[in-house]
């Protein structure tokens, strides 16, 4: 233990080095990296999956996954009185890290459903922290979690503390994981991701929350993220990774403004890039509407066995060539929708006329037997999640050479040809086809389904939240794709999306959703650029803007507010 000079100081990290030994090689996941972290101040580290931002947060708790291992560098953690420790050199399973991990440095983890125990009442796991640290009496434990629920801005904390992780919005379990995260007053936060499976409302309330909080414990916070517009809005200061290494570090406006790096400019440039309409659509003239619509849904509803109306009297139309926008929060009824498009769900009321190839119409939602399987090869799906989408057991050549051989349209030789064709119209090298998907990255994965999505030459594409898992500079790639794509095959598409930057970069029309119902429709450029109804307006505004020189967060419209 020894005495440190600065008194902001809460961790410093030299030369962290992280290797994992494979059969293949050794990786270096963390390679010769530095960093400080201040209190009171946040530190982003951003870059693009597989750069080695978690791995560097979880070396700081001793939390790396086997087989990895630290092999060099300090993390010196500065106490409040006065003495220090190298976490470095602590055991992953001693003691001495253990009171080190939820007292004095917390962790937010990505995903909170797989984070938290799905048998367990929140109060117990929150409290968990207090029993282990400080041996908090059951009483005095529960009085703690209820407050600490109230600072998270959980509606009724006293019956809150009872329920269990299933009972709570994705929004809600974050909020849970940072009660659990607060509950020991850290003096260090790291957060891991905690937004990216959020809607940009739930995501800018997340994002207020944890500095709130910071502002008021003095934290130091540890800001994992791959998005640029969140680092513009919230860091002071960036460390840009790439494969393991430092591509650049220093203060926000520096990072945004004058970057040294060409891969930080390409990271900035990809969300700058959605800031505005695709170049192949600005000028497009739009498919006008006209009697012979793809599509035509009126008045189509339906109510889960609970009595949840999910989807309630929606109305919209798709023009061939068209792509129709369909925008909202979790649980506004966006993919409900286009489930029931596909028949995946069946909706009690209304009409889904679907325009066949040959001229005739088809009510999706009455269709049965030959008639909807037909049609269903007109009307393809392209899921949210590249990696639960494809079957880890099948290869590539399987799985989107299927479609065809239940379409029974090809076989053996010409199967092989048309697979192969179908990957390098996406961008994916066919003599990969034998490959497995675990040997893919997202971004290939995603490829992969959109492949599979085209093979049998459809004529409507219902694309469920198709670049929400993907990083930013993957996302406009895939935007790019399906945009070329629907100009060489003449597709239609419906892309669901929390993400209003993504709908306004790729669609024609934008139809606003919120609890089953559509609040808004019109143009892109309409409702985008003078939105009517007041959930478009929160909608809008809380998506970050990437310029840390106009934050704009916490001017931010909030609907409750609007309709009082």
């Amino acid at each position: 233990m020894s005495a440190t000079t600065d008194k902001d100081l809460v961790l410093s990290v030299r030369n962290l080095k992280v290797e994992f030994p494979t059969r293949t090689g050794l990786i270096k996941a963390v390679d010769d990296v530095s960093f400080d972290l201040h209190r009171g101040k946040t530190l982003c580290v951003v870059g693009e999956s597989g750069s080695g931002k978690s791995v560097s947060a979880r070396a700081i708790l001793q939390i790396v996954d086997r087989p990895g291992r630290i092999v060099g560098g300090s993390m010196v953690l500065s106490r409040a009185d006065g003495t220090s420790v190298d976490l470095a050199k602590l055991n992953p399973r001693g003691g001495e890290i253990r009171a080190i991990r939820g007292r004095e440095i917390a962790m937010i983890f990505q995903e909170p459903m797989s984070s938290l125990s799905p048998i367990h009442r929140i109060g117990e796991q929150i409290g968990e922290a207090l029993r282990i640290h400080f041996n908090t009496p059951k009483a005095e434990r529960r009085a703690r979690v209820i407050e600490l629920l109230e600072q998270v801005e959980i509606p009724r904390p006293h019956e809150a503390i009872d329920r269990y992780t299933f009972e709570f919005s994705g929004g809600m379990r974050q909020r849970v994981m940072i009660a659990m995260a607060l509950a020991c007053n850290p003096s260090m936060l790291i957060a891991d991701e905690p937004t990216t499976a959020l809607d940009v409302t739930t995501q800018a309330e997340i994002l207020a929350l944890i500095k709130r909080l910071q502002t008021q414990h003095g934290m130091a916070v540890m800001f994992i993220t791959h998005d640029m517009g969140v680092v513009a809005e919230i860091a002071d200061d960036v460390l840009v990774m790439y494969r393991g290494k430092v591509m650049e570090h220093g203060p926000v406006e520096q990072i945004f403004h004058a970057p040294k790096s060409d891969y930080t400019a390409m990271l900035i440039g990809s969300v700058v890039k959605l800031e505005s309409k695709a170049e192949g659509r600005q000028g497009r003239v739009a498919p006008q509407m006209a009697p012979k619509s793809l599509l035509e849904v009126r008045d189509l509803s339906l109510t889960f066995g609970n009595g949840l109306k999910a989807v309630d009297s929606v109305s919209l139309t798709v023009m061939p060539g068209e792509t129709l926008g369909i925008v909202g929060e979790s649980g506004s009824g966006k993919t409900t929708m286009g489930r029931c498009l596909l028949r995946v769900y069946d909706p009690q009321h209304g009409i889904m006329n679907f325009r066949r190839a040959d001229g005739t119409v088809i009510d999706l939602r009455t269709a049965q037997g030959e008639d909807l399987k037909s049609a269903r090869r007109e009307i393809r799906m392209i899921f949210q999640d590249p990696v639960g989408s494809l079957n880890p057991r099948k290869r590539v050549a399987d799985i989107i050479g299927e479609p065809l051989k239940l379409a029974g349209l090809a076989r053996g030789r010409e199967l092989d040809e048309r697979v192969a064709a179908l990957m390098a119209q996406v961008g994916l090298d066919p003599a990969w086809r034998e490959r497995y998907p675990h040997a893919f990255s997202g971004g290939q994965r995603q490829r992969i389904g959109i492949a599979r999505a085209i093979a049998v030459k459809p004529r409507l594409i219902v694309a469920d939240e198709a670049t929400s898992a993907l990083d930013v500079s993957l996302r406009s790639q895939m935007l790019d794709l399906m945009m070329q794509l629907q100009d060489e095959m003449g597709l239609s598409f419906i892309f669901i999306s929390h993400d209003m930057s993504v709908i306004r970069y790729m669609c024609d029309r934008v139809a606003v959703m919120y609890r089953g119902q559509i609040v808004e429709t019109g143009t892109t450029e309409a409702v985008t650029g003078s939105p009517q109804h007041a959930y478009t307006q929160a909608l809008l505004s809380a998506i970050p803007n990437p310029d840390p020189r106009d934050r704009r967060l916490d001017a931010r419209v909030r609907y409750q507010e609007a309709l009082s």
